[in-house]
């Protein structure tokens, strides 16, 4: 679980909320995101999706997992990434979330593709870029430096928690 993001003094350097450590890497849209891994509890592969009426459109629906109903997001919609036909490499990715009422319950996100487990150290991760209000980075808790370019560092919980309707009784929504 990351912590919420502090609201800094102007001219003063914001620091990553991002932790060190192992982050599960994907691609969306030929960018690359991670997760802690601490919060993934598997990887599967498509399976069939039950649509939900009245979801936003990121919400692609619920799968049955091992009897479990999970709700299932679009992270490429949820960005506001353009839309891809699914494809070989298109996955699922079950992590668990923090729930509104405490505790945790599942949460199944799409990705096009998975990449790796990476490590990185605090001297990797740097704080989201100030992109001047225009930019809603609030689900973005660092940047985190590869050899390869820059991994975007993700918080689910904040993904999950802002598809809480104001009103809705915890975990009524997607649970």
């Amino acid at each position: 679980m990351q912590t919420p993001r502090p609201t800094e003094p102007p001219g003063e350097s914001v620091e990553p909320i991002a932790t060190p450590g192992k982050y599960l890497t994907f691609t969306l849209a030929a960018e690359t995101y991670g997760v802690p891994v601490l919060a993934v509890r598997e990887i599967i592969r498509l399976c069939p999706i039950t649509p939900v009426a009245t979801m936003p459109p990121h919400v692609r629906g619920v799968i049955n997992l091992r009897g479990r109903v999970i709700p299932l997001i679009d992270l490429r919609v949820r960005f506001g990434l353009p839309p891809q036909a699914d494809h070989d490499r298109t996955c699922i990715v079950v992590a668990q979330v923090q729930a509104a009422g405490g505790g945790g319950r599942p949460y199944a996100v799409v990705v096009d593709g998975v990449e790796e487990v990476a490590a990185f150290s605090a001297a990797d991760i740097a704080p989201p870029p100030d992109f001047g209000g225009a930019v809603d980075t609030r689900f973005i808790t660092g940047m985190a430096r590869r050899e390869a370019g820059v991994t975007t560092l993700i918080d689910l919980d904040a993904v999950a928690a802002a598809d809480q309707l104001p009103g809705t009784p915890p975990d009524a929504l997607l649970s």
